[in-house]
């Protein structure tokens, strides 16, 4: 069970431990002011004499691999989810050091899924201690209930490779989903039965790992190319008959949207960045996954078409909405963080105008630039945004953590950031007094799109002033909250939460930003 632990008081208003799973944190202490004083991490040296001369690094079995990494108790495991809720790999591993009698690992996935469930039993035999990383679903709800031993702790992805590159948090075992591979461990996600698009989620894994195996279910004579991880940093590799199923990439939040609320929003967005002038020859943006984002871009395109406007580039997770795009001449390039369907993933294989990226170069704050603040314009979505422009995309109104942060943090560095959100779900208003857990500070979201109207962050004057007598419905965030309100009969009730802090949610930098709280 999670000690009591002692909290402090962070620049954002809230209280958030002083120490989490036994190291020392800083509170956040505002957006831009942290400046990190260290060097690099890095992975141990290694010489070729340690490794086969032929270059072959295949292993009977992952089992066999794991007890040649040296896996023991207390270790850090870490996975990707580009397979998202259709990967195999994870499990696989951990249910692997469950039999090898392995204890009190921490799981560091770049996200987990409702499909790795399974993981709650391995937390309560003792062989996964606790998760450090995004939670969907039940995983998150069983760290809200507080079941799990230790402190979850919710990074955005770029925020995770900070951690990994800062060496806040330093990974014993990297297990790597590879869906091409040769026996070198040169290892591709663009081809094979399994191709799920990029790999840039295990990118930071297998630089600053100890250790690192790649498993794949497609194994190819060397060179694997293209080769998104260098085999050059891998120790092992492992072939089994499948890694995963590359349909399950595409979930319910791939999908455009059917509701007539929810296209209504995405029109105004759209509208929006053509009033503002957003929308312009060699602008740049980037959409989420969730259905309003992707109604967006069909809207977005129809505009840019009749405007004859191009992009630049587009940034994504990448779908087949933004490789038709590419494909009509829309915009010159596609810069790919993760690719979310399989047309998406049949681009990136064949055009060399769809680029993958990775967290360095999209999201990492740490690092001397990054592209997300190059973005024009980004569209995202939320559970909660208060009347402050404080944004909550990791819990609902009740306290539970069913989400996970994604890239969602690192596109606020965009020159006009937007969230489109349905008013109320269920009755119960996504306009709220203050958010439950603080995501993403205020003053870095600028618009508020809801179906009943827009609102503009009265620090973003400029903006205001472009859509100034414009037929868009610009609103005061207050009054489309009141309205709600009235609609749904009240505000909805505060969560009942204990005082003890199941997880942190960090901010970019390291620092921490809000605390989520046990659900009574």
């Amino acid at each position: 069970m999670i000690p009591k632990v002692e909290l402090a008081l962070n620049a954002a208003g809230r209280m958030v431990p002083a120490m989490v799973n036994g190291r020392p944190q800083i509170p956040y202490i505002g957006v831009g002011k942290y400046q990190p004083r260290a060097r690099k991490a890095a992975s141990p040296v290694r010489t070729a004499a340690s490794y086969p001369e032929n270059g072959d690094k295949r292993i009977a079995d992952l089992e066999t691999a794991l007890r040649k990494c040296g896996l023991r108790d207390g270790m850090v495991i870490s996975s990707h989810h580009h397979l998202r809720d259709g990967d195999s790999v994870a499990l696989m591993a951990l249910q692997t050091a469950a039999r090898m009698g392995v204890k009190d690992l921490m799981w560091f996935p770049s996200a987990s899924f409702p499909s790795q469930k399974d993981a709650i039993s391995l937390m309560e035999s003792g062989t996964i201690h606790h998760i450090e990383g995004s939670m969907n679903g039940p995983l998150g709800d069983y760290c809200t209930q507080g079941k799990m031993r230790g402190m979850g702790v919710l990074r955005s992805h770029g925020g995770r490779w900070q951690a990994i590159q800062d060496g806040e948090v330093h990974i014993d075992v990297a297990v790597v989903a590879a869906p091409t591979a040769d026996s070198f461990g040169n290892a591709d996600g663009t081809h094979g039965k399994s191709a799920c698009g990029l790999l840039g989620f295990a990118l930071a894994d297998s630089i600053y790992a100890d250790q690192v195996i790649v498993v794949t279910d497609n194994l190819v004579p060397f060179p694997c190319i293209p080769s998104q991880i260098q085999g050059n940093n891998v120790d092992f590799v492992v072939q089994v008959d499948s890694i995963g199923d590359p349909t399950r990439i595409v979930s319910g939040t791939t999908q455009i949207t059917r509701s007539p609320d929810r296209l209504r929003i995405a029109e105004f967005v759209a509208r929006f960045l053509r009033e503002a002038g957003i929308m312009r020859n060699g602008f740049s943006f980037q959409a989420g996954s969730g259905g309003i984002a992707l109604a967006f871009v069909e809207y977005l395109k129809n505009m840019m078409l009749e405007g004859g406007v191009k992009a630049r580039f587009v940034r994504g997770g990448s779908t087949k909405y933004l490789v038709e795009l590419l494909e009509k001449g829309l915009t010159d390039y596609i810069l790919d963080g993760q690719t979310f369907d399989l047309d998406a993933v049949r681009s990136l294989a064949k055009d060399p105008r769809h680029v993958a990226t990775s967290p360095f170069t999209s999201y990492n704050y740490h690092g001397k630039g990054n592209f997300a603040s190059m973005v024009d314009a980004v569209v995202l979505g939320a559970t909660e945004v208060d009347v402050k422009f404080n944004g909550n995309v990791v819990t609902h109104s009740d306290g539970r953590l069913l989400h996970g942060i994604g890239g969602w943090q690192n596109c606020l560095a965009a020159g006009c950031t937007i969230l489109a959100v349905p008013s109320f779900r269920d009755r119960i208003p996504a306009i709220v007094d203050e958010v439950t857990t603080l995501t993403g500070p205020g003053e870095l979201i600028d618009v508020v799109v809801t179906e009943r109207g827009i609102a503009i962050n009265p620090s973003r004057q400029d903006l205001l002033d472009a859509v100034k007598g414009s037929r868009l419905p610009i609103r005061p965030i207050q009054d489309i909250k009141a309205e709600v309100e009235r609609i749904c009969g009240g505000k909805p009730a505060k969560p009942t939460l204990s005082e003890r802090p199941v997880a942190v949610v960090k901010w970019v930098d390291g620092t921490v930003l809000d605390t989520v709280w046990q659900v009574s």
